[in-house]
């Protein structure tokens, strides 16, 4: 099983106030720029490179019409 550390190194101390000041940069970013980090972060939480990611499985959707045939 693979183990998991926390790399200290990769964090700072900081307090409350202004570890809640990163809701407010990124509520500043265009829909663009806030699209690219939600990539991001998804690729880390997901494994996958940024470079290719994993394509959709479409035999698990369907499309149908929302008219009534009949």
């Amino acid at each position: 099983m693979l183990e998991l550390k926390l790399d200290r190194n990769r964090f700072k101390a900081q307090s409350a106030e202004s570890a809640s000041n990163h809701a407010d940069y990124y509520r500043n970013l265009d829909w663009k720029k806030r699209l690219e980090v939600a990539n991001y972060l998804n690729s880390i939480a997901y494994q996958y490179s940024l470079n290719s990611p994993p394509k959709m499985d479409k035999l698990k959707f369907s499309a149908r019409s929302i008219q009534q045939h009949g």
